[in-house]
């Protein structure tokens, strides 16, 4: 049986979770974190920044993010960013006490590339009102604002979709509920298992996997009549785990705290060709 390069670097996933990030046939790894570091220990500040606050990043969410490590922490074995129901005196949201924690990391200013394949190797939480994602921002966000330096959501999740995950690109005059993407189903919840997300990004073509599997491609000739790509320049990871907003809805009488992302792995990649 002839396997793809995308199916073959799945099945070595699946067959050595947790096992040492190297190069691959046609690419060079550039950056990675294989969050092998002791149980107990804090995110490596020296790769990620750790984001705080309570302000709703834009979409009405409803948990803090601290720098704890009761909600970012290694495990032995993975990251773990947890969403906990909790709350702590003193941290206030935009809409009163806060309710809810969790964590948001990102790789601004340590990290950044243009072009290449982004992969993470994930287990995501469950739950109405659960958002776990793994997504780049453009580099440049400080000078011209979102949507302007561009987003590209290798993969949303929103907790009643337990089977569906999303892949998006936003920019200007396509961003928000106008953005450009494509979900992808499984028989089975992404809860009980983890999976390989990735994206490969060349200049004007972004293509989206899952296990392997290719389920979107998007060029410029996606795009709506007289709007610009903007994915032309680096771009920096994040990793958060959110709660309530307005796309994934509140938590409800179903939802059951604490609820983890576990991320085995995130490595990015270049290709040998210079593409």
């Amino acid at each position: 049986m002839k396997l793809n390069l995308p199916k073959l670097l799945f099945l070595l996933a699946l067959a050595l979770p947790g096992a040492l990030a190297q190069d691959l046939p046609g690419w060079r790894l550039t950056w990675a974190d294989e969050f092998n570091l002791p149980l107990g220990s804090p995110v490596d500040r020296s790769k990620w920044n750790v984001e705080t606050g309570g302000w709703g990043n834009g979409n009405s969410e409803l948990q803090y993010y601290t720098e704890s490590t009761l909600n970012a922490v290694h495990d032995g074995r993975n990251l773990a960013i947890t969403a906990l129901e909790q709350r702590l005196p003193g941290l206030r949201c935009w809409y009163g006490p806060c309710r809810y924690t969790s964590a948001r990391l990102n790789t601004r200013g340590k990290f950044e590339q243009r072009y290449g394949r982004f992969e993470a190797r994930i287990k995501l939480p469950r739950g109405q009102g659960l958002w776990p994602a793994f997504w780049l921002l453009g580099n440049n966000i400080g000078t011209v604002s979102w949507p302007l330096c561009g987003e590209i959501d290798v993969m949303e999740n929103i907790g009643r979709e337990p089977r569906t995950v999303h892949g998006t690109i936003h920019g200007p005059g396509y961003s928000g509920g106008a953005g450009i993407g494509k979900p992808y189903t499984l028989p089975a919840d992404f809860a009980d298992a983890f999976h390989v997300f990735a994206l490969e990004w060349e200049p004007e073509e972004l293509r989206w996997y899952v296990d392997g599997v290719l389920y979107q491609t998007r060029t410029p000739a996606d795009l709506p009549e007289g709007a610009r790509w903007v994915f032309d320049r680096p771009f920096f990871l994040i990793l958060n785990l959110a709660v309530g907003g307005a796309w994934p809805g509140m938590p409800d009488a179903t939802t059951r705290f604490p609820q983890r992302m576990l991320v085995d792995y995130v490595r990015v990649y270049e290709r040998l060709d210079g593409r």
